[in-house]
């Protein structure tokens, strides 16, 4: 018996939500977040927060980081020092921070795509220089492509590489064998490592995430790892998030640089958001898992009876699906563009991610089953209706 219901029919209309900022009559499955209330022990915490009536300057205490460190101990079998732990408002501040401190305007920055869009406008809007190393995709599954990855970190321009940790939007769960050769690698060419690691949680019940930092002291002292409980426990809007350094010369440079760009501070809720997420919300997501991972079952067995044009990637995490367009020879911009007129759903577009994207789009199934099934519906006619164009 489920003690909470991810069944609920939300409605996120007229709240100046990023992702239901739409036309009444079109279905957004695109942006990484939720339809699902956050979980109500997280709620009360913040009930109370408000109740006390003051909302000065706050600062990270010893909860919050016994929070996290509890949390991943337990979870992830990783023990983190409590002086390896950074507030940080967002993942996405802190690979822009990161990426201004520990490069220079004209270095080169390796990401294996395709991978989550975001990484490229950090580097971009920095004056840095994006080297792609396209993930090898065959027989519908990805991996790394060590011998372009060995040459791209070897260049003398490379300083810096930015990893998914699962990866998004692929769904994969790294193996410790691929992290470490991974950090391997990078350590080797005197390349750290910056892991979003955001998605962690998000993980097909019975599998584990491996944090990048964990395998070994090579990745340990030379990496940086984001981490969050803002997808897991749908908090984007509350802005709170940790960075792990252990090296303390790295930590040095990210946490004056964090500062510098005024991203090093909480706010009122940041942290007992975080603390309620990591000491009380523990069920929640167990039930959450199974509920995501049943919407990813639906959907492959959907397509695979209703709609064999498009093949699902097998993947174990996150709750954003990988769907292959190859059969219906087009892109994935014609495509997502046809879908939006035609059959008033909005799903992500694949070229944004970069390596072979093109050939897919993204769909986030993080939504109450019924909801699904009417996106499932609309993108089942949009195909019909493309292909009869």
């Amino acid at each position: 018996m489920s003690k909470y219901n991810f069944d609920e029919l939300t409605n996120r209309r007229n709240t100046n939500s990023v992702k239901w900022n739409v036309e009444e009559d079109k279905l957004p499955m695109w942006i990484a977040d939720m339809d699902f209330k956050t979980a109500p022990e997280i709620k009360a915490a913040l009930e109370t927060r408000v109740a006390s009536g003051i909302y000065g300057y706050t600062e990270p205490g010893d909860d919050w980081y016994e929070a996290y460190i509890n949390f991943f101990e337990e979870r992830h079998h990783f023990m983190i020092a409590k002086d390896w732990l950074v507030f940080s408002t967002g993942v996405v501040p802190t690979i822009s921070s990161t990426v201004r401190k520990l490069t220079s305007v004209g270095d080169n920055v390796v990401v294996l795509s395709p991978v989550y869009n975001i990484f490229y406008n950090s580097i971009i809007n920095n004056q840095r220089n994006i080297l792609q190393v396209p993930l090898l995709y065959k027989e519908n599954e990805y991996s790394i492509d060590w011998e372009n990855l060995e040459i791209a970190l070897k260049d003398k321009k490379t300083t810096l590489l930015i990893f998914c940790n699962p990866a998004n939007p692929i769904s994969k769960i790294w193996s410790r064998e691929e992290l470490e050769r991974l950090g391997k690698l990078c350590e080797e060419n005197s390349v750290p490592v910056l892991s979003d690691e955001i998605h962690c949680e998000l993980v097909l019940p019975g599998k584990e995430y491996i944090p990048f930092a964990s395998v070994n002291e090579t990745n340990l002292y030379n990496s940086i790892m984001a981490i969050a409980p803002t997808k897991t426990f749908n908090l984007a809007g509350i802005q709170t998030s940790a960075i792990v350094i252990a090296n303390p010369e790295l930590r040095k440079k990210v946490v004056r640089q964090i500062n510098t760009d005024e991203v090093a501070e909480p706010n009122v809720f940041s942290c007992p958001a975080a603390i309620a997420a990591f000491n009380e919300g523990k069920e929640w997501l167990d039930e959450l898992r199974e509920y995501l991972f049943s919407n990813r079952d639906y959907v492959k067995a959907y397509l695979e009876n209703n709609i064999p044009e498009l093949t699902l990637v097998d993947g174990d995490a996150t709750y954003l699906l990988w769907i292959n367009i190859d059969k219906l020879n087009t892109n994935s911009e014609e495509f997502t563009s046809f879908l939006k007129e035609e059959a008033n759903l909005i799903v992500n577009e694949g070229k944004e991610y970069g390596g072979n994207g093109d050939h897919f789009i993204r769909l986030n199934v993080a939504c109450p089953r019924a909801r699904l099934e009417e996106g499932l519906k609309r993108l089942h006619q949009g195909v019909i209706k493309f292909l009869k164009r």
